[in-house]
């Protein structure tokens, strides 16, 4: 014996391991899927309109709100493109 147990334990842990999951997902997100479900379409809808209102060229209605969080998406872009092995924003304009 290789010591490696074989694909027959092998698949054997893959089985436990599913019968694991499926017990967490009865567990922890059936009792939420529909809620969780809901939520996402409710923001997906709400991505939509804002893509549609700014397509027609009216202003997004959440600007004035949403204006304090600038810095903190600029950091988390900058971050983003750092991750991405750009040392410097790939467009030009954007100041990093």
């Amino acid at each position: 014996m290789n010591g490696d147990g074989g694909p027959a334990v092998r698949g054997g842990w893959r089985d436990r391991l599913r019968t694991l999951a499926g017990w967490h997902d009865e567990l922890f997100v059936a009792k939420w899927r529909s809620g969780l479900q809901r939520e996402a379409r409710r923001q997906e809808d709400d991505f939509l309109a804002l893509l549609l209102l700014s397509s027609y060229g009216i202003d997004d209605p959440a600007a004035f709100h949403t204006l304090p969080l600038t810095a903190e998406m600029i950091e988390s872009f900058h971050r983003w493109h750092q991750r991405e092995g750009h040392d410097r924003f790939p467009a030009g304009g954007v100041c990093c």
